[in-house]
């Protein structure tokens, strides 16, 4: 993966950018508002650095900026959660689907095409992001895919130097 059309957001940019955030993961932004915001283009992705660090990401055909797998750990979020079983962890982590018998738990509030955090029952640690291909409702122990996996721990957005 490579980082093409990387510059620094201006401060107008930057603001736009922290009040979108804030909106969608609250106060939890506040802690990147001193820091140096970067835009960037890697593969089909949007990316923003901070500080060296890639903690956002645009998918295609999303609208809004969601935390990668090390904003979500850097930044403490947890919402919006699809929680997994330990029998489900080694194939998340590869980068597979999210299938319903998986599922263990998923905020009430997931609809159909949402971005989710998709994290591992015993630790609650975050193992990857998905869109949801289902609301909560229809997700938890039901069959067939729930989330469609985008971005995971040990893949090329995880590993990207910048």
């Amino acid at each position: 993966m490579k980082i093409k059309s990387r510059v620094q957001l201006r401060k107008s940019v930057k603001n736009k950018l922290l009040t979108s955030l804030s909106s969608s993961f609250g106060d939890v932004i506040d802690r990147i508002a001193d820091k140096k915001l970067e835009s960037a283009m890697a593969n089909w992705f949007k990316i923003i650095i901070v500080d060296g660090a890639v903690l956002f990401f645009q998918d295609e055909g999303a609208d809004k900026m969601f935390p990668t797998v090390k904003g979500v750990l850097d930044l403490g979020i947890d919402s919006p959660k699809v929680t997994v079983d330990a029998g489900a962890v080694k194939f998340v982590v590869n980068g597979a689907d999210i299938m319903g018998p998986g599922i263990v738990s998923a905020d009430p509030d997931i609809n159909e095409g949402d971005l989710v955090i998709i994290a591992e029952e015993t630790h609650n640690k975050p193992l990857a992001i998905g869109r949801a291909l289902v609301s909560a409702s229809d997700m938890v122990g039901k069959s067939g895919k729930a989330v469609k996996s985008i971005h995971y721990v040990g893949d090329e957005l995880w590993n990207l130097e910048v």
